[in-house]
């Protein structure tokens, strides 16, 4: 099945030197980028995280700090890699989760601000999950027919790549009215639209603004604590603290009663990106 795309959309994977969004840094970084006509752009990266990787994760994905150390860095990169992606939706396998996050960390780590509230995240893991529950080697032989152990090496991203690609198409390829009801299937709620809109919206699986989910969208009330609809009779939503003394205070109510509790997050222990949500909200604020 061809994807129906508007835009070009990277799937994209990494490996890390583990899972800390903060401390941790990207070791490969390994995409396709498919276009609107079908053409197909592959990238793949081994990159010098600038720290040790330990034993653990070169015995998990085969990559070793030999392999690294005449790399460039991310921060090399970065400017390559933003212009390949600017204008990309993006998908990956449980994406939304960590490779997103991790990603938008070290594109700001390298000082470029990347904007993924921009583009639409698909990620494959959700859908897999909300439909049949299990992991990328399930999926790929559930949706492909094929065991993943023999067609990839496991660990290495330009094969989880590969592997995740070809499981999102399986996706929609599986999940048509006309399969569900070849294999016997009410399609009700069974049925996914190839467009990216509704991909992207089926993938989402939280209510975060940053990925880290220190704030978080919710429902606008009146002095009364009614909620208040918006033209279209839909709740209007805006964003609230979710952790702290001021968790469950909108964020534009703190920044204007306590702004030196901006200052604090920006000098804290956070990850850049709910410092880059929490600037862009304050200086939307501003402008008010």
């Amino acid at each position: 099945m061809k994807l129906n795309l508007n835009k070009p959309l990277v799937v994209f994977d990494l490996e890390t030197t583990g899972l800390d969004m903060v401390k941790d840094r990207v070791i490969q970084l390994s995409f396709i980028k498919v276009f609107p006509d079908g053409k197909e752009e592959r990238g793949d990266y081994l990159i010098n995280p600038e720290c040790v990787i330990q034993p653990i994760i070169t015995q998990l994905t085969g990559i070793s700090n030999e392999d690294v150390k005449d790399k460039p860095t991310f921060k090399q990169l970065a400017k390559t890699l933003e212009e390949k992606f600017t204008g990309c939706d993006f998908a990956g396998f449980n994406s939304n989760y960590f490779d997103i996050p991790m990603l938008a960390e070290e594109f700001l780590r390298a000082g470029v601000n990347f904007d993924f509230s921009k583009s639409r995240l698909i990620d494959a893991c959700t859908i897999f999950k909300k439909m049949e529950r299990r992991n990328l080697a399930s999926a790929y032989k559930f949706y492909c027919g094929r065991k993943m152990e023999d067609d990839f090496e496991a660990h290495r991203a330009d094969q989880d790549t590969e592997a995740t690609y070809r499981v999102l198409m399986g996706e929609l390829d599986y999940y048509t009215e006309e399969k569900q009801r070849s294999l016997g299937e009410d399609p009700e709620g069974r049925v996914l639209q190839n467009d990216m809109d509704c991909l992207a919206e089926f993938s989402k699986v939280n209510n975060n603004v940053d990925f880290a989910g220190r704030i978080v969208w919710g429902e606008v009330r009146d002095a009364k604590g009614n909620v208040v609809l918006d033209e279209k009779g839909q709740p209007k939503m805006t964003e609230y603290f979710n952790f702290g003394k001021h968790k469950g205070k909108t964020v534009a109510e703190v920044l204007r009663f306590d702004p030196g509790y901006y200052a604090w997050i920006l000098a804290g222990d956070f990850t850049y990106n709910t410092k880059q949500v929490l600037t862009r909200i304050r200086l939307r604020e501003a402008q008010k």
